[in-house]
């Protein structure tokens, strides 16, 4: 099987995995709540979504061994749109032509970014300064984000939480690139070094940031805008921190902007799609406990 093949593979997985997760999580506690992530971790159902999750991310390894980024990323951000009829199965998610409409407009304007990306090798590594300067950056836009959805309407905060939730999961692919370096030095080179502390805390605040918005209950806002966060974030950090400067035509510029036009018309379909109506018409932010 080829570099698409996984790629769908792993975009399968990604899509029922999340799917789960947000059953979980939508049957747990109150995000702020001090038992929320004792209790996901206890359910069968979130564990099982945690597994899938876990095959996405080999699939899309494997996957990348075989192809490109620019041809395997378009096709794996299509667990946008298979979360979507798995979501009104599984967690009763309304789904309508504005959510529909609005993930094929997200999946279009990641695609369309990857592709006129098109970045030059850069450093492998960078000063620490510069390092200090992007984690900054990258923890005040999280939580510019999170403070920003706190007191939002459900699908704008699942938006915003799952925008938070993508520009951690972007820093941690960044990091990745030293982590791997750090690997073959041994274990105390791996105690040692920064990365891997930095992997932990971003992976750590990515997944509870992700869990938070899924609880709310929209599915199409908190996937869609984790999902283009996360390659956009890791774009612009390799640009950053590893000098990895897109090698643009004239015509790659059009089609940056016009993806960019893309992203945020579908990003702000699915905010004010069915299921954010039906949501602030019952006036639920959070789901209650029901197990």
């Amino acid at each position: 099987m080829g570099a698409i093949g996984w790629a769908l593979v792993s975009a399968f997985f990604g899509g029922l995995g999340v799917v789960l997760q947000q059953k979980g999580a939508m049957e747990a506690p109150p995000a702020s709540s001090a038992g929320f992530v004792g209790s996901i971790l206890r359910k069968p159902v979130w564990l099982a979504g945690g597994a899938c999750q876990v095959g996405c991310w080999v699939a899309q390894g494997i996957a990348l061994t075989k192809g490109p980024l620019s041809v395997v990323q378009p096709v794996a951000a299509l667990q946008i749109v298979i979360a979507l009829p798995l979501g009104v199965a599984i967690t009763n998610q309304v789904v309508g032509r504005r959510e529909w409409l609005g993930a094929t407009l997200v999946v279009i304007g990641i695609s369309a970014f990857v592709i006129a990306t098109n970045p030059a090798t850069g450093r492998n590594t960078a000063p620490s300064d510069v390092w200090i300067e992007a984690t900054a950056a990258v923890a005040a836009i999280t939580a510019f984000a999170a403070i920003l959805g706190a007191r939002r309407r459900p699908a704008t905060k699942a938006a915003f939480y799952g925008t938070a939730s993508g520009v951690l999961f972007g820093f941690q692919a960044a990091v990745m690139n030293v982590f791997v370096d750090v690997v073959p030095d041994g274990l105390h080179a791996i105690l040692t070094s920064w990365s891997t502390y930095g992997l932990i805390v971003s992976a750590l605040g990515g997944f509870y940031l992700l869990q938070t918005a899924l609880q709310i209950g929209a599915l199409a806002p908190a996937i869609a805008t984790s999902n283009a966060a996360c390659p956009i974030t890791s774009v612009v950090l390799g640009r950053v921190i590893f000098l990895e400067h897109p090698q643009r035509t004239t015509g790659g510029k059009i089609v940056s902007a016009v993806s960019a036009v893309l992203l945020i018309v579908g990003l702000v379909l699915l905010a004010r799609g069915e299921a954010a109506q039906q949501l602030e018409a019952a006036g639920r932010t959070t789901n209650p406990a029901t197990s």
